[in-house]
């Protein structure tokens, strides 16, 4: 039976190339794309996952959530990394739809009631929606599967600070209560994502494999590739925002670690997720942190195959 999920997204050129993969995957049905700000302003979000859906012939339901972060001021986005249309400024022309009336956070919640204990929500942008909805139905960690998100950096270095990951930096007083929550939380964070290098031949064999959607990401992401491969000897980039999905059709990809997590939200350390791995702390202040699982190995060559034959679909 197909994995249900919500996709919680910010496309975003590893975005598209994930929310593809999903469509393509037949062991994941997407219920439905809610977005956010990150990548791109919320509204450039919106209406770039509406454009994806035309592009792959979905028609699911897309809503336009949290544009702003939970604490602080309006996000400076990374247009100098997807390009000023969230898509390497390849110049595709935007869908027509219509967005579901509902917030991105109602839609969760609504969902959640309807398929109880059935959806995971995978998040791969900053938590806002995912941080609203807990709000709006404090029985949400009841109502759904379980949580996968992108985010976050365990036992490595940021990447945007010293400390922090991109998509909890951007928001992380909503990471903090979406990682306090009472679910069952997996995160893949840079520990993995920034493992995997994928380079151009990858980008032309996706194209090969599907001419239309592969083209797509193979077009997009030429513009991805020349932010990755500044100050390297190699050509690369790095497709973060599939890993989650990868986990949900194969789980035997990955190595998995739990542990105690905290998300930082003192201006310093703003977004650093850290993680106590079980069994290695006495203190109280990380003994009553929530645990998580955190993706911290992955087999690199069988989850590029993954990829690859799940566009050929």
């Amino acid at each position: 039976m197909a994995h249900k999920i919500i996709l919680d997204t910010d496309p975003g050129i590893d975005d598209a190339m994930a929310i593809f993969f999903a469509f393509q995957s037949p062991d994941i049905e997407v219920l439905g794309l809610t977005t956010v700000f990150g990548n791109v302003p919320v509204d450039m979000s919106a209406r770039n996952a509406l454009t994806l859906c035309e592009l792959a012939d979905q028609d699911i339901p897309v809503t336009k959530g949290v544009g702003m972060p939970w604490v602080g001021p309006e996000s400076t986005y990374a247009h100098f990394v997807h390009g000023d249309d969230g898509f390497g400024n390849i110049n595709v022309e935007s869908s027509k739809r219509e967005l579901d009336p509902r917030s991105s956070a109602q839609f969760i919640v609504d969902m959640a009631r309807k398929y109880p204990g059935e959806i995971t929500l995978v998040a791969i942008g900053p938590l806002g929606n995912l941080a609203l909805a807990l709000r709006l139905e404090p029985e949400l960690p009841k109502l759904v599967k379980g949580v996968a998100i992108m985010g976050g950096a365990a036992f490595v270095p940021g990447n945007v600070t010293p400390v922090a990951e991109a998509n909890i930096w951007n928001d992380a007083h909503a990471a903090e209560i979406v990682f306090a929550a009472d679910w069952e939380l997996t995160m893949f964070g840079l520990d993995v994502t920034n493992a995997v290098p994928f380079t151009p031949d990858f980008l032309k064999e996706l194209e090969n494999k599907n001419e239309k959607l592969g083209g797509f990401v193979n077009k997009s992401a030429q513009f991805y590739v020349e932010f990755y491969s500044q100050n390297r000897d190699d050509r690369v980039c790095f497709f973060h925002d599939a890993m989650p999905l990868a986990y949900l059709i194969d789980p035997s990809l990955f190595k998995i670690q739990s542990g105690h997590a905290r998300v930082s939200t003192d201006p310093l350390n703003k977004g650093q997720t850290t993680v106590a791995p079980a069994g290695t702390t006495a203190s109280p202040l990380w003994l009553e942190a929530a645990t998580i699982n955190v993706a911290v190995d992955v087999d690199h060559d069988r989850l590029r195959q993954l990829y690859l034959d799940t566009y050929a679909k």
